[in-house]
C-alpha cells in the first residue's frame, strides 16, 4: 500500500473516475482508496486533501448497490482512521487522535449532514448517509449528537421524515421505502445521547419548531407532511413523538384529516393513529375516539385506505396484550380482523405497501393465541409473510418480525409469584390469564412449521437493519427456532449461523444474549466444521464466552459449555482462541459449581482443552488444577468422572510433573482405587491408561503405586470376562507387561499375586445364600 501510495495511486484514481462510466471499475477503485486509508491517519488525511470530501459524496450518489456500499464502507474507514476506531464491538476512538483531527471529523460529518436534504442525490445514497450518521453520532463513537442538534441537523432529518413519494415535483427528494424508517432510527439514536434535561429540552424544542412551522403554513400539503413526520417520530424517539401528539390540537387535526374526503390525508392520518396507539393508556383513549373513524375508513373503496384502517383496528383490538381475558372489541372480531389481514397478504398482485400493512396488522393480532394457530395452519399466509421478509424492506421489518416473535412466543414473560397472585385475588385485582394454545407443545409445533416453510431466509434478508431493537427481535426468533433440535440444520443451511455472529456481537444486551444462545444451540448438535466453517469457528468463541457470565442463567451457561466442548475438540487454533478470551478461568470456576450439569459440562470442556500445550503448562504450575481433576474421578456421576479421568489420562501422557501432582494429593490411593474398580467400563479404561502413563513416566512413582494393593487389583482386572471392559483388560495387561520390563514386579510372582476372583465371587455367593 505504501509503495502504491508513494507512486501517486490516489491522484491517478481521481483522474480515472472523472471520465470512467463502468460501475464495476468505479467500485473497485473506491475499494482501493478504502485499502489505502485503512488504519493509517496520515495517508487518510493526504487522501482527503487530494480527492476532497465532495468526491466521496459524488461516488456515493448512485443507484448501484455495490458502489454505494463500497463508498459507505470507505467513508467509515476514513472516519475510523482519523479517530482510532475499528469496525468491532465496543471499539472506542482514541481521544488524542480525535482531538488532533477534530476539524476534519467535524467537516466530514457536517458535509454528510447537509447532504441528507440534497435534492439531487439518489434515495440509496441518502439512506447510506443517514446510516453513517447513526454509526458515528453516539457518545461511544465520535460523540457528535449534541453538535448535530446545535447545527439544526434535526430539521434536516425531519425533512426526510416528512417526505412523501406521492408529492413529486422538481425539488422533491428521492427516497426509498426505507428512508423514513432509517431517519426515525437516526433521530432515536441522537435522542439516546441527550442524557441530561437541558439537552432533551433542546431536542424537543427543535422538533416542536419544525412542527409549528408546518402547522402555520395554510396549505394542505404542509398538514400532510407534518403528520407523516409525527408518525416517524412515534416510530423513533417515542417520548418526543408522544409529547408532540399530546399538544393541544395535534391529535384533533389528525382525526379531522382521517374523516376528510382526500385519500392522501386519510392515508397518512391512519398511519399516524396506528403509531400513536403505541402505549396501552393511549390506545385505550383512542378506542373510544378513533375506532369509529377507523371502522368508517375500512369501508372505503380504496384498498390503501382500507388496509391502514385495518391495521389501526388491529392495534386497538390487541391493546390487551397477552392477557386472554381482556377483549377491547366484541368476541370474534379479532379473528375477523386477522382474516382480513390474511386476504391482503396473500391476494395476488398486491403491491408491497399493502402487504406491509397487512403484516403489521397481524403483528398486533398474533398476541391472540387463537390467531397464531389459525395463521400457522395457513401455508399461503406464512409464505406471503416470508416473501415480504425476503425483500429486505426496512419499513416492512417491524410487522414481519413482530408477527414471527409472537408466533414462536419469543418475548419475555413476567414470572408470577404465587403468593402475589393470591394477594391480588384477595384484593380483587385483575390477574392476566395465559391462553391454553400458548402451551409449550403448541409453540414447538408452530416453530417447526415456520422452519419448514423457510423463515430463516426471510430473517437473513432483514438482518441488514441498523435498528438494535429490530436486531434483538430477529435474534429472539432465531433463538426460538434453535430451541427445537430438529430444525437447527435448516437454520444453518439457509445462512442463519452466518448472520447470528454479528447479532451476537452488536446490539442490545438482550439481543446479544439471544443470538449467542442460538449459536450455542447450533454448536451443540451440528458439527462445528459445518456450522461455523473457516474463520467463523474462531469468531463464534467470543459470544459463547459471553454466555458464561454470572448474569446468564444456568441453561445459557450449560449450552455455551456444550458448544465450546465441541469447538475445543476441533483443533489447536480454536483452543488458543478460547484461552485468549480468558476461557480457562471461567471454565475452571464453572467446574466448581454445585449444579451437577454445569460442573459436568465444564469438566468436559477441560478434557478437550488439555490437548493444548499451554493448558498442560498451567496444570504443571503451583496450583490445585490436577487435584480437582483427580477428585472429580471419584464423582458418582459417570459423565463427570469420564471427562475428569480423560483429562488426567492426557495430562499424565505428556507431563511427568502432572503425574507427580497426583501423588501429592493426600487421598491419591483412593483415587486409583476408584478408577481401577469403577463400575463404568469407560472410567475404568481411563484409569488403567493413567496407571500405564505413570509407569512409563517415572520409575519412582510407579514403584510407589505398585507397592500398594493396586497391583493386585490390576491382576484382578486381567481375569475379568466382560466384553464391555475389553479395552480396560487389554490396558491392564500392558501395565503389567511394562512393570515387568521395568523390573518393578517379578514375572514368576504373577500366579502368587493374582487372586482368583471367580473363586472369591463363588464363595461370596455361597455366604449370602447361607
Amino acid at each position: 500500500v505504501e509503495v502504491m501510495f508513494k507512486e501517486g495511486v490516489i491522484t491517478r484514481i481521481g483522474k480515472l473516475l472523472k471520465v470512467e462510466k463502468n460501475n464495476e471499475i468505479i467500485t473497485n477503485a473506491i475499494r482501493a482508496v478504502d485499502g489505502v486509508c485503512l488504519k493509517n491517519a496520515d495517508r487518510t488525511k493526504q487522501v482527503i486533501r487530494e480527492l476532497g470530501i465532495p468526491w466521496f459524496l459524488q461516488m456515493l450518489d448512485s443507484n448501484v448497490e455495490d458502489r454505494v456500499a463500497a463508498t459507505q464502507h470507505c467513508m467509515q474507514t476514513v472516519l475510523n482512521a482519523i479517530s482510532g476506531m475499528e469496525n468491532k464491538e465496543d471499539s472506542k476512538p482514541i481521544d488524542a487522535l480525535v482531538k488532533e483531527n477534530q476539524q476534519i471529523i467535524d467537516t466530514l460529518l457536517s458535509c454528510l449532514l447537509y447532504s441528507v436534504t440534497d435534492r439531487t442525490i439518489t434515495g440509496m445514497a441518502r439512506d447510506s448517509i443517514m446510516e453513517l450518521l447513526i454509526r458515528n453520532v453516539h457518545w461511544k463513537t465520535l460523540n457528535w449528537a449534541e453538535r448535530l442538534v446545535e447545527v439544526k441537523g434535526l430539521l434536516r432529518l425531519m425533512e426526510v421524515c416528512s417526505e412523501l413519494e406521492e408529492y413529486k415535483y422538481e425539488s422533491a427528494m428521492n427516497i426509498t421505502p426505507s428512508s423514513r424508517t432509517i431517519a426515525a432510527v437516526c433521530l432515536a439514536r441522537i435522542y439516546e445521547n441527550m442524557y441530561y434535561d437541558q439537552a432533551r429540552e433542546r431536542f424537543t424544542e427543535q422538533i416542536a419548531d419544525f412542527v409549528k412551522d408546518k402547522l402555520l403554513t395554510p396549505d394542505h400539503e404542509s398538514k400532510v407532511r407534518v403528520t407523516v413526520a409525527i408518525t416517524s417520530l412515534l416510530l423513533g424517539p417515542l417520548d418526543v413523538g408522544n409529547t408532540i401528539v399530546s399538544r393541544e390540537g395535534v391529535m384533533q387535526m389528525i382525526l379531522v384529516m382521517a374523516q376528510s374526503d382526500n385519500l392522501l390525508e386519510q392515508k397518512v392520518a391512519c398511519e399516524c393513529i396506528i403509531a400513536a396507539a403505541s402505549k396501552k393508556d393511549k390506545a385505550k383513549g383512542l378506542v373510544q375516539t378513533g375506532a369509529e373513524i377507523l371502522k368508517k375508513l375500512y369501508t372505503s373503496k380504496n384498498e390503501e385506505i382500507r388496509v391502514r384502517a385495518l391495521v389501526g383496528l388491529c392495534k386497538l383490538g390487541s391493546s390487551g396484550g397477552l392477557d386472554a381475558s381482556i377483549r377491547p372489541f366484541a368476541d370474534g372480531s379479532t379473528k375477523k380482523l386477522a382474516e382480513a389481514c390474511r386476504r391482503f397478504l396473500v391476494k395476488p398482485g398486491k403491491d408491497k405497501d399493502i402487504r406491509k400493512f397487512a403484516a403489521e396488522g397481524l403483528a398486533y393480532l398474533t398476541l391472540d393465541a387463537e390467531v397464531k394457530e389459525k395463521l400457522v395452519e395457513d401455508r399461503a399466509a406464512i409464505q406471503g409473510l416470508i416473501e415480504l421478509a425476503k425483500t429486505g424492506d426496512q419499513s416492512a421489518l417491524y410487522g414481519v418480525v413482530t408477527t414471527l416473535v409472537n408466533l414462536v412466543n419469543a418475548y419475555d414473560k413476567q414470572e408470577m409469584n404465587p403468593e402475589l397472585i393470591e394477594l391480588a385475588k384477595f384484593a380483587k385485582h385483575h390477574i392476566p390469564e395465559e391462553h391454553e394454545l400458548d402451551d409449550p407443545d403448541f409453540v414447538a409445533g408452530r416453530i417447526v412449521v415456520l422452519a419448514n416453510e423457510g423463515v430463516t431466509a426471510g430473517l437473513v434478508a432483514l438482518c441488514k437493519t441498523e435498528s438494535d431493537n429490530s436486531k434483538e427481535m430477529i435474534a429472539r426468533v432465531f433463538n426460538a427456532l434453535c430451541s427445537e433440535q430438529e430444525v437447527r440444520g435448516k437454520v444453518v443451511q439457509q445462512g442463519g449461523a452466518k448472520v447470528l455472529l454479528p447479532l451476537a456481537l452488536n446490539g442490545t444486551a438482550n439481543g446479544k444474549r439471544h443470538a449467542a444462545q442460538a449459536l450455542s444451540r447450533i454448536g451443540i448438535t451440528i458439527n462445528p466444521e459445518v456450522a461455523f466453517p473457516g474463520q467463523r469457528n474462531l469468531d463464534v468463541i467470543r459470544p459463547l464466552m459471553n454466555q458464561l457470565h454470572p448474569d446468564c442463567n444456568s441453561l445459557e451457561n450449560f449450552e455455551a459449555l456444550m458448544a465450546l466442548c465441541n469447538l475445543a475438540a476441533m483443533n489447536e487454533s480454536t483452543r488458543q482462541r478460547i484461552l485468549k478470551e480468558q476461557g480457562l478461568s471461567k471454565i475452571e470456576a464453572l467446574m466448581l459449581e454445585d449444579h451437577l450439569m454445569l460442573a459436568r459440562a465444564a469438566t468436559q470442556v477441560m478434557c478437550n482443552l488439555v490437548q493444548s500445550p499451554e493448558v498442560v503448562e498451567r496444570h504443571e504450575g503451583d496450583n490445585d488444577k490436577v487435584k480437582i481433576l483427580a477428585l472429580y474421578c471419584e464423582e458418582e456421576d459417570e459423565e463427570t468422572a469420564k471427562a475428569a479421568s480423560g483429562a488426567l489420562a492426557y495430562l499424565t501422557a505428556v507431563s511427568e510433573r502432572c503425574c507427580e501432582k497426583i501423588f501429592e494429593i493426600s487421598s491419591w490411593l483412593d483415587v486409583f482405587h476408584t478408577l481401577v474398580a469403577n463400575p463404568s467400563p469407560e472410567v475404568q479404561y481411563r484409569g488403567m491408561v493413567i496407571i500405564r502413563n505413570v509407569i512409563k513416566m517415572s520409575q519412582k512413582l510407579a514403584t510407589k503405586l505398585l507397592d500398594t494393593d493396586i497391583l493386585q487389583m490390576m491382576y484382578g482386572v486381567t481375569q475379568l470376562n466382560d466384553e464391555r471392559r475389553a479395552k480396560a483388560i487389554e490396558c491392564a495387561h500392558e501395565c503389567l507387561k511394562l512393570a515387568e520390563q521395568s523390573r518393578l514386579i517379578r514375572e514368576e510372582a504373577d500366579s502368587d499375586m493374582a487372586p482368583d476372583v471367580f473363586k472369591q465371587q463363588g464363595a461370596t455367593l455361597e455366604e449370602i445364600n447361607d
